[in-house]
């Protein structure tokens, strides 16, 4: 009895276990109809972007062609035996060409008809041009040059007579005097800065006496103006 039991009871489960399973198939076969006769009957319940997408597919790309093949030009073959005929006769001289260079733009003697014939034109007339020649102005008045300077000058020392009077009252010192040197080398315009009143004389009959050589500018004498030291000392007397 236990045994008809359990039997009956697998037999129950087996048939239901079918029955469900049919069922769930079925369920889902008319989900899925559903949802594709939906679209087809009401287009209008897609989505507006669905609708808007071409569905088209994208036309092919063009084949890239080498960058070597595109910028290189495309060299025809010529046959140059068709345009060579032979002369009918053959001359017994042969005329010499001359044959002349281009001038440069610009340049002396370029264009047609200058020159010799087989000649470079331009070769033959670009001679250099004569360098410029600088004159300097002359100074409007004399150059001043230091004192070092016009001490180089000088042909011979300046030697004073030592006043008596001022061996007598011991005065010593230098006198200061500023002259013109002429371009013949003598002493002009002297004027005295400073010194001591009596060595004054001496000293301005002393730079009277001196010669000097002339100051060249550019190869020419010109005056100059400079100062003259003229010193008195007591102890070489």
């Amino acid at each position: 009895m236990f045994e008809d039991s359990l039997v009956e009871s697998a037999v129950r489960i087996r048939s239901r276990s079918g029955r469900y399973a049919v069922g769930t198939t079925l369920l889902e076969a008319a989900l899925v109809a559903v949802v594709v006769v939906i679209p087809y009957l009401y287009p209008a319940a897609l989505p507006q972007r669905m609708l808007s997408v071409p569905l088209v597919s994208p036309p092919p790309a063009a084949p890239s062609l080498p960058h070597q093949a595109a910028s290189t030009p495309a060299v025809r073959a010529v046959d140059l035996t068709a345009a060579l005929t032979a002369p009918s006769h053959i001359p017994k001289q042969i005329a010499r060409i001359a044959i002349s260079a281009p001038a440069p733009p610009g340049s002396v003697g370029s264009g047609p008809g200058s020159g010799t014939p087989g000649s470079i034109p331009w070769l033959e007339a670009s001679a250099p041009p004569p360098l410029p020649q600088v004159h300097l102005a002359k100074p409007s008045g004399p150059l001043r040059v230091s004192s070092g300077v016009a001490a180089g000058q000088l042909l011979a020392p300046i030697q004073p007579q030592y006043p008596a009077i001022a061996l007598t009252a011991h005065v010593q010192g230098t006198v200061v005097v500023e002259a013109t040197i002429s371009t013949a080398g003598r002493i002009e315009n002297i004027r005295v800065l400073s010194g001591p009143p009596m060595l004054v004389r001496a000293a301005v009959d002393a730079i009277q006496q001196a010669r000097y050589r002339p100051f060249l500018l550019s190869g020419q004498p010109v005056p100059v103006e400079t100062t003259i030291n003229v010193q008195f000392t007591l102890g070489e007397q």
